[in-house]
């Protein structure tokens, strides 16, 4: 729905459905959170009947002999500090996570990739500040503007620095770990229904204040708009609410898989 989809790439065609026939609809929860240098894991696919919106990748972690290489998703993963390549993105939906490895006294992580732009790349030797995640792709589906979706997580850094920001559409921003073991701000999730990625987190084994050393990413979402002539029928296994728009019907499906139909 739009101009054009994630990735860059122009808008997809229509989708043609038959009227009394069965189509599976699936929301994908967002990535689990790492646990201290455990790497956090992939996003899990959204899908409607033969879309699917592949889950957001993992980015790379780093330190204390367990590192791990950032992972390709829907968007990619972003490098770290240590492991500095980013990983890429899905064709039509989603752009690469930036590459870390900058500043070895800040230890700063890119950003992860958006669907509507790639990560911030932080490889300066006197970087300050993690990399911004890329921003999501606006698609005004349910009316009015500035609907983003899956933006990228920003990319965590030491203490006394500036942590990176997530990107429009869910994304999480990034923590500051201290250099004596704890996290000084933790990092945030991606928002639900977003799709957004969570921000990079710390590799501290305690945190101060209080919170998730790293934060998983949000689950994703699927809207389908139609003709307000047409009654769609919704299976009890989704969660979903369905609102007009002038001569269109608008039903945002949040929770579960299940089939729906039209009649």
């Amino acid at each position: 729905y739009g101009s054009s989809s994630g990735g860059g790439a122009s808008a997809e065609s229509k989708l043609g459905l038959f009227l009394s026939t069965n189509y599976t609809v699936t929301i994908g929860a967002g990535g689990a959170a790492g646990a201290g240098r455990v790497q956090a894991s992939n996003g899990n696919d959204s899908t409607f009947a033969t879309i699917t919106s592949t889950g957001g990748g993992a980015s790379a972690s780093g330190g204390g002999g367990a590192e791990s290489q950032a992972q390709s998703g829907g968007s990619g993963g972003a490098g770290s500090s240590t492991q500095a390549t980013g990983a890429t993105g899905t064709t039509s939906q989603g752009f690469a996570g930036g590459t870390g490895g900058g500043n070895p006294n800040n230890y700063p992580a890119a950003g992860g990739g958006g669907a509507g732009a790639v990560g911030e790349s932080v490889t300066s030797s006197t970087a300050t500040s993690g990399g911004a995640g890329g921003d999501g792709l606006e698609v005004n589906i349910v009316g009015g503007t500035g609907n983003y979706y899956a933006g990228g997580g920003g990319g965590a850094i030491a203490e006394l620095q500036t942590p990176g920001l997530g990107g429009n559409g869910g994304g999480g921003n990034g923590a500051q770990y201290g250099s004596v073991g704890n996290c000084v701000s933790v990092s945030t999730s991606g928002s639900v229904n977003t799709g957004g990625g969570g921000g990079g987190g710390s590799t501290a084994t305690t945190s101060s204040p209080t919170g998730s050393l790293t934060s998983g990413g949000g689950s994703g979402i699927v809207i389908v708009r139609y003709p307000n002539t047409y009654t769609i029928t919704v299976g009890a296994g989704l969660t979903s609410s369905t609102t007009t728009d002038g001569s269109d019907k608008i039903t945002s499906f949040t929770a579960g898989s299940d089939t729906v139909s039209f009649s």
